[in-house]
């Protein structure tokens, strides 16, 4: 019987040798079908290479608020922290009240504050780009500061008028009148840690480069701080293994090159020069359209992993929406998930697991055995979401 993933005093995580349990969080709209799809594969994958893999539904979301009341339960939170490592399906945003975010409300509970997005092609997956296969990052980006904090009041109400007359009277800043107005918090604390993480994630998997993507050539003191810290940080704590690009002459490929660009314009980059980077470390706004952006040159949400991780936990998902439409019909890509799943078995040192589930990807999509989102790009018959689950676990090493 599998035992409880436990951690450090470091936040690092000590996984049981004889296998693991993992809360999942089944998800709205289609995420029991994509589910169904993705479980015999992530757990056909572990035995395979040599390890045990259970599953606990956590109840959240639609589900949850229709047996106990509440989208997200006290319960369900505190199963994730005693597990430490889960995995979750799309949430839908309760409408007409409750949290603003179901993703954003477990974020914040369990202190999530990177949100990892790993960019990498799959061969024969339809793209817009020429060559998605030049694409090959990992981008972290900050999930509890800038201006997702949720600091902000709507126009014409008490609080946004008070706001209005303390920055126009105290701190004489010129603010229209009526206007909505929120605050983008940045610290010292929050952007060292999410740039820790990437750089010992860059340095561990021996990438060549982190680059800093920031807007800090007009906010200055927030998103231009937060290239400071980083290149703080690189040249205190890591002064032995980093080199800025402009120190860099290519003799020591042992130190990881600390780059950084302007939002915008690695946008640009990202399309033109997709193969100068590696690992990508942003502030939370930057990194949300960043990563959506990669993710469509190499095919959509619906081929993108996703995880947010804090220190000794983990939340993997996908990174699609619930898609109610779909809802049931046992049709949609499952591949987000099972990626995630991945992903996640990567993170708990389970690399030959990871390995069979990508090289099983890549022989599924070679014969062209997809679902309707794909296989009408390239004209071919679609399979159901169940099908393309049951493909994988049939072509896996």
């Amino acid at each position: 019987m599998p035992n409880l993933i436990r951690a450090d005093g470091q936040g690092n995580l000590i996984v049981p040798q004889d296998g693991a349990i993992i809360p999942i969080i089944i998800g709205d709209g289609v995420g029991p079908d994509i589910w169904r799809a993705t479980e015999p594969v992530l757990t056909e994958a572990a035995k395979r290479s040599g390890h045990k893999l259970e599953f606990v539904e956590a109840p959240a979301g639609q589900t949850a608020h229709k047996q106990f009341g509440e989208y997200l339960p006290d319960d369900t939170l505190e199963t994730l922290k005693n597990y430490r490592v889960s995995l979750k399906g799309p949430l839908a945003t309760p409408v007409g009240g409750g949290m603003r975010s179901l993703n954003v409300g477990i974020r914040q509970a369990l202190d999530l504050y990177a949100c990892v997005r790993p960019i990498k092609w799959i061969p024969g997956v339809p793209s817009p780009v020429r060559a998605p296969e030049k694409a090959d990052m990992l981008l972290f980006r900050e999930n509890t500061e800038d201006v997702y904090a949720g600091l902000e009041w709507p126009a014409g109400t008490e609080e946004a008028e008070a706001l209005i007359s303390f920055l126009t009277g105290t701190l004489k800043a010129k603010v229209r009148a009526g206007s909505a107005v929120g605050i983008k918090p940045m610290s010292e604390f929050g952007s060292k840690r999410l740039i820790k993480m990437a750089i010992d994630w860059a340095l561990k998997e021996n990438r060549p480069s982190l680059t800093l993507v920031h807007k800090g050539n007009i906010m200055k003191y927030t998103e231009g701080a937060f290239r400071k810290w980083g290149y703080e940080l690189a040249s205190g704590e890591y002064a032995n293994r980093t080199v800025p690009e402009e120190s860099w002459d290519g003799k020591d490929p042992s130190r990881l090159v600390i780059k950084d660009r302007i939002a915008d314009n690695m946008f640009m980059q990202s399309l033109l020069r997709p193969e100068e980077y590696s690992v990508l470390a942003m502030p939370n706004l930057n990194g949300d359209y960043l990563s959506d952006c990669l993710a469509a040159q190499i095919g959509g949400l619906g081929m993108a992993p996703g995880a947010n991780l804090g220190d000794g936990l983990a939340v993997f998902e996908a990174t699609h929406g619930t898609a109610p439409k779909y809802a049931g019909q046992d049709k949609v890509n499952p591949s987000s998930m099972i990626l995630s799943g991945a992903f996640m078995l990567g993170y708990l040192g389970w690399k030959e697991a990871e390995a069979r589930i990508q090289a099983a990807l890549e022989k599924v999509v070679s014969k062209k055995i997809l679902t309707y989102d794909l296989a009408r790009q390239l004209g071919v018959t679609p399979v159901k979401c169940s099908e393309f689950g049951q493909a994988l676990v049939q072509h896996m090493e």
